[in-house]
C-alpha cells in the first residue's frame, strides 16, 4: 500500500511538474514573440525608437503592479486558480491586438498581458521552488529556466508568420494558451505554506533584502537584458540593415545558448554553489555584450556572440531565484518572489526605455554597453556579499 502511494504521489508530482513547465514554454514564447513583433509593426508604422520603446514598457507596469497584491490571491485561492486567471487574461488580450493598431490601445493590452504574464509565472515559479527538494532544486528551477527558454527562443519566429496576415501570429499564441490552459484545469489546487501571524509584511520584506539582497539582483538584470533585447535589437538589427529573418534567427540563437547552458549551470550550481556560478557568468557576459558592436552586421559572429550571452545568462533569474530559497526560510518565500518579481519588472521597465532613448540620442550600439556594464557591477557586488543558510 505505501508502494502504491508513493507511486500515485511520484506520477501526480511528475504530471504537475510537466504540466507547468509546459504552461511556463508558451508564456515564454508569447513574451518572445510580442515584443519584437509590435516593436516591428510600430517601426513600419513610422513610430520612433523612444515612444516605440516607451510603448513596450507597458508590458512590465503590468509586471510591476500586479507585484504589490498578487501574494495574497495566491495564499487564499491557491497556485491553480491564479494561473488559469492569468492564462485567461493573455488569452483574450493577445486575440484583441490585431482589432486595431491605436498605441494607447496597445498600451493598455500591453498593460493587461503584464498583469496576467506575472500573476501565471509568479504562481508557477512559488510552486516549483516551495515543493522542490534541496539537494535537487537547482536542477528543478533550471528546468523551469529551461522551458522558459524554449517559449522565449520560438516566439520571435513567429514574426515570420505576419506574411500570412496581421492577425495571424497573435491568433497562434491564443491557441496555443488554450492547449495548455487544458491540463491546468486537469491539477489538483495547493496553496502556499503561510507564515507566522506574529510577523508582519514588512519585517518579511526587510528580512528578505538583508539575508539574500545579492541574489534579487538576477531578476533585475534579466529583466534588464530579456526587454532590451526583445524591444530593442530588433531596432538595432534594422538600423545595422539586418531584415526581419535575420532578426528574428538571432534572437532564437540567443535562446539556444541559454537552453544549451540552463540545466548544466543548474546541476553545477548544486554541487559549487549558486554564488560562485552566478558571479563567473556575470563576469564572462560583461564581456560577450560589449563585444557585439564589434561585429557589425556580420552575422556568423553575432550568432556565435549571441548564443555565448544567452547561455551565460539565461539562467539568471532561475539561478538568482534558486540561491535565494537556498538563504531563506519557506515560510518566507512568497515574500522573496514578490521582491523577485518586482525586480524584473523594474529592469523591464528600464531597457526598454533606456534602449530607446540610446539608439535615437546616444549611439546605435549603447544598448550592449549598457548591459556589459550592468552585468560587470554585478559580479563585483558578489565580493561584497556573505551568506548564511537559515533553517
Amino acid at each position: 500500500m505505501l508502494v502504491g502511494n508513493t507511486s500515485l504521489t511520484s506520477v501526480s508530482f511528475r504530471y504537475r511538474f510537466i504540466s507547468l513547465l509546459l504552461v511556463v514554454v508558451v508564456a515564454g514564447m508569447s513574451q518572445g514573440l510580442l515584443l519584437p513583433l509590435l516593436s516591428i509593426m510600430l517601426e513600419r508604422s513610422g513610430i520612433s525608437s523612444d515612444l516605440n520603446g516607451i510603448n513596450s514598457t507597458a508590458l512590465y507596469i503590468g509586471v510591476f503592479c500586479t507585484m504589490f497584491f498578487i501574494e495574497k490571491p495566491v495564499v487564499r485561492f491557491g497556485y491553480k486558480k491564479v494561473i488559469i486567471a492569468g492564462i485567461s487574461l493573455v488569452t483574450v488580450s493577445m486575440l484583441l491586438f490585431p482589432l486595431n493598431q491605436s498605441l494607447e490601445l496597445w498600451f493598455v493590452l500591453r498593460l493587461l498581458v503584464g498583469v496576467g504574464d506575472s500573476s501565471l509565472h509568479y504562481a508557477t515559479q512559488l510552486w516549483i521552488v516551495s515543493s522542490s527538494p534541496a539537494d535537487r532544486r537547482g536542477r528543478y528551477i533550471s528546468l523551469y529556466g529551461m522551458a522558459y527558454g524554449v517559449g522565449f527562443s520560438v516566439g520571435p519566429l513567429g514574426i515570420n508568420l505576419l506574411p500570412f496576415g496581421e492577425a495571424v501570429p497573435f491568433v497562434v499564441t491564443g491557441l496555443f494558451f488554450i492547449a495548455v490552459l487544458q491540463l491546468v484545469f486537469r491539477l489538483p489546487n495547493e496553496t502556499p505554506e503561510r507564515s507566522a501571524r506574529s510577523v508582519s509584511a514588512e519585517n518579511r520584506f526587510v528580512r528578505t533584502y538583508r539575508l539574500a539582497w545579492f541574489g534579487l539582483i538576477p531578476a533585475l538584470l534579466y529583466g534588464l537584458m530579456e526587454a532590451s533585447m526583445n524591444s530593442s535589437f530588433p531596432l538595432y538589427g534594422l538600423r545595422i540593415g539586418l531584415n526581419q529573418e535575420w532578426i528574428s534567427l538571432l534572437l532564437l540563437s540567443f535562446g539556444i545558448g541559454g537552453l544549451i547552458l540552463q540545466l548544466p549551470l543548474g546541476i553545477w550550481s548544486d554541487r559549487i554553489g549558486r554564488k560562485p556560478i552566478l558571479m563567473a557568468c556575470g563576469l564572462t557576459s560583461a564581456f560577450v555584450f560589449c563585444a557585439i558592436p564589434f561585429a557589425g552586421d556580420r552575422v556568423i559572429f553575432l550568432c556565435i556572440l549571441f548564443a555565448l550571452a544567452g547561455g551565460l545568462v539565461g539562467s539568471f533569474y532561475s539561478l538568482g531565484l534558486a540561491f535565494v530559497a537556498d538563504i531563506l526560510p519557506r515560510a518566507i518565500m512568497p515574500a522573496a518572489n514578490v521582491i523577485a518579481s518586482i525586480h524584473f519588472s523594474i529592469g523591464s521597465i528600464l531597457g526598454p526605455s533606456l534602449g530607446g532613448y540610446g539608439i535615437r540620442y546616444v549611439s546605435t550600439h549603447s544598448i550592449f554597453f549598457l548591459l556589459g556594464g550592468a552585468f560587470l557591477l554585478f559580479s563585483l557586488l558578489g565580493i561584497l556579499f556573505r551568506s548564511q543558510r537559515i533553517l
